[in-house]
């Protein structure tokens, strides 16, 4: 049997992976990866684009360019993008429409979908046509949850602002089973009449109202809170990491260049945390420096920059090096059951992140004129360990939790 020592000077003279043998596994391991995908339901100008922006805060331009299609009525949006996916919308163009037949949509989605959003205006009622569409639909996989997304709230009370204190639970699930009182009248009848309209059909009711800020609402995007707790509640367990993250790390980002550097830092780090839950010992190694090799090239063309080998004996000097060594000893853990599959998956997400995001330091310091020291490097890189580390634990799904 070789010995560790003997495995380690082994692997550490071997030669990366191919781009064909990264290319093949990495089809199979964003296949495996518990990436949430949320089917959009509704007519054309019933949210949707809203939703979208409020859990990317990407920007309207960015959403509409990035959906491409599927089927005949339905597109395709992944955020970031469609390498790395963090999070995929399916946008049903077609839904309430005459003479739409969701038979394609069903027969490509519903194996892959873990969350049906219905967007209807809470004042439109010519829904016959959704209704009937939305049981086909429902029937194809009962056990998928549903959630109506009653949007546009401020039709029902023209010329006014949201109430000052949301009457609406806001933790997700509710069917609204009883209306608060207080509510305008108009609201409380058409909110009425989408309950029983819906009954039976949909798991959760949530009403909303996303709006730009430049309407002037006091609150941009009343009932944000509940979308999110809604959805955070209705996905299986294995699929809610992803969104975790994404809240925890970008939900505040103005810069859009940042935002899509860190979606894309996150990205490839969910990717390698699933890539090291393999329970072989060694055998994801090679997989995760392959993506933290690519995750830097792609930070390097975002921002136009040259990777050089300079640059890479410098950061690998501030952090490459003891990735390597550290994930090895972390595979020793695989010999415990579901700890070391949680412990290695923990390491490679860290390790990855605290990678990706040195890099991403080191290329803005590069735009700025300042040319970063080792030191420098070495502290980002452990501030940002600790980071990925913490983000981790507060976001991870037990292993044995992830067939849920």
């Amino acid at each position: 049997m070789t010995s560790f020592r003997e495995w380690l000077d082994w692997w550490r003279g071997s030669p990366p992976l191919s781009e064909e043998e990264f290319t093949a596994q990495y089809a199979d391991l964003i296949a495996a990866a518990p990436i949430p995908t949320l089917w959009l339901l509704g007519k054309t100008g019933s949210g949707k684009s809203s939703v979208v922006r409020f859990f990317t805060q990407a920007d309207a331009v960015e959403i509409g360019s990035g959906f491409r299609p599927q089927t005949t009525c339905s597109s395709r949006y992944d955020f970031p993008d469609a390498a790395e996916p963090l999070v995929t919308f399916l946008d049903t163009r077609g839904l309430g429409e005459a003479g739409y037949d969701p038979t394609e949509d069903i027969a490509k989605f519903s194996e892959s979908t873990q969350l049906i959003l219905v967007t209807v205006r809470v004042m439109d009622h010519a829904l016959e046509e959704l209704v009937d569409q939305l049981r086909t639909i429902r029937k194809s996989a009962p056990e998928r949850p549903v959630a109506l997304l009653l949007t546009c709230l401020h039709q029902a009370y023209p010329g006014e602002d949201h109430p000052e204190v949301d009457p609406f639970p806001v933790d997700g699930g509710a069917l609204l089973t009883e209306l608060p009182p207080g509510l305008p009248e108009n609201l409380f009848r058409s909110l009425q009449a989408q309950r029983q309209r819906f009954a039976g059909l949909v798991d959760a009711i949530v009403p909303i109202d996303l709006t730009p800020a430049a309407e002037g609402f006091l609150t941009a995007e009343f009932g944000g809170e509940r979308l999110r707790a809604t959805v955070l509640q209705q996905l299986p367990q294995a699929y809610r990491q992803n969104l975790l993250q994404m809240e925890e790390v970008i939900k505040d980002l103005k810069d859009q260049l940042q935002r899509k550097t860190w979606s894309t830092i996150l990205a490839a780090s969910s990717l390698a945390g699933t890539a090291a839950a393999v329970p072989l010992p060694w055998v994801d190694i090679p997989v995760v420096m392959a993506i933290q090799t690519h995750l830097a090239y792609r930070l390097a063309a975002i921002y136009d920059q040259q990777l050089t080998a300079t640059t890479w004996a410098q950061m690998t000097g501030a952090a490459g090096g003891r990735i390597a060594i550290r994930m090895a000893l972390r595979e020793f853990l695989k010999v415990i059951p579901w700890v070391g599959m949680a412990a290695n998956a923990a390491a490679a997400f860290a390790y990855t992140y605290a990678s990706g995001m040195a890099w991403d330091w080191y290329f803005t310091e590069i735009r700025k004129g300042h040319v970063p020291q080792a030191r420098e490097l070495e502290q980002v890189f452990k501030d940002q360990l600790a980071r990925g580390a913490t983000l981790w634990s507060r976001t991870a799904v037990e292993p044995k939790e992830r067939g849920k």
